[in-house]
């Protein structure tokens, strides 16, 4: 009688995870949809609004220099000296955020399924609050201020064109701030602190900062939209990881629900619901 009952516990864990990992598919789907939604909302509510991003870019630009720190254009003048470093940080740019990006998270979900929902969060809630700063304070990228001396040096300098991030369907006055930055910054964290491989924990330190480096050269973001990124995507970090610990707390201080041989199945199907 036992042994039968262990069998149907085992059979029905077995279709608890199988169910899980379908629901877990299918719920990142419609995260990614209603995210994507939510950005081309905000993008069209931006584009009436051009004025008022060219006002707030010389805002940006204007506390730069105040602060002493408005050296982008010297920057740019370096590199694109240099046709090969152009081209270097332009391919940074394109090609080192969402393919990065995409392969971390997939990584995390297959490798590190209990890190995953920490750094998925992070991302979605640093991307709530950029779209209200989308909204409410619209920045133009440096690219389109060409008097201050900015080049776009993706479009105008090198090979590396906008295969990944086409003009049409890119926020063109969201600079600040630079989820570009911020994102890479979390997906860095998570390399460098999960990666068994040394070499590849040295990536995960040297990604956000390569990231940085090609957001500001190719003219693209302010410094201090990447800054204002990073600061964003850490104190979502914080608060993400924060709220998961109480939540974990909680629900340590309540009595199981299941015990015995169907114990199991029923904490499985606790853990697929929390997740």
């Amino acid at each position: 009688m036992l042994e039968g009952v262990l069998m149907v516990a085992e059979g029905e864990t077995s279709m608890l995870r199988r169910a899980g990992r379908a629901q877990q598919v299918a719920r990142e789907v419609t995260v990614i949809a209603a995210a994507i939604v939510l950005y081309f909302g905000v993008r069209g509510l931006i584009a009436t609004r051009v004025e008022v991003a060219y006002r707030n870019a010389e805002s940006v630009i204007a506390l730069e220099r105040w602060s002493g720190v408005f050296v982008e254009p010297k920057l740019q003048a370096a590199v694109t000296a240099h046709g090969w470093i152009a081209n270097t940080v332009s391919y940074i740019y394109i090609y080192g955020h969402w393919p990065v990006l995409l392969t971390t998270l997939l990584w995390l979900l297959i490798r590190h399924r209990d890190a995953y929902p920490t750094f998925r969060n992070a991302m979605l809630l640093s991307g709530a609050i950029g779209l209200v700063i989308f909204t409410v304070f619209p920045v133009a990228p440096p690219r389109f201020m060409a008097a201050y001396g900015f080049v776009d040096t993706v479009t105008k300098e090198t090979e590396a064109y906008r295969v990944l991030q086409p003009p049409a369907f890119v926020n063109q006055y969201a600079a600040m701030p630079s989820l570009h930055f911020g994102w890479n910054l979390l997906m860095g964290i998570a390399v460098a602190g999960l990666a068994g491989h040394r070499l590849v924990r040295l990536l995960g330190w040297l990604m956000p900062v390569l990231m940085l480096a090609a957001i500001v050269l190719t003219a693209n973001h302010y410094l201090f939209d990447g800054l204002a990124g990073g600061l964003i995507a850490l104190v979502s970090l914080f608060a993400v990881n924060r709220l998961g610990s109480a939540g974990r707390r909680r629900r340590r201080g309540r009595r199981p629900a299941g015990s015995g041989a169907l114990g199991p199945a029923v904490r499985l199907r606790r853990e697929v619901w929390w997740r």
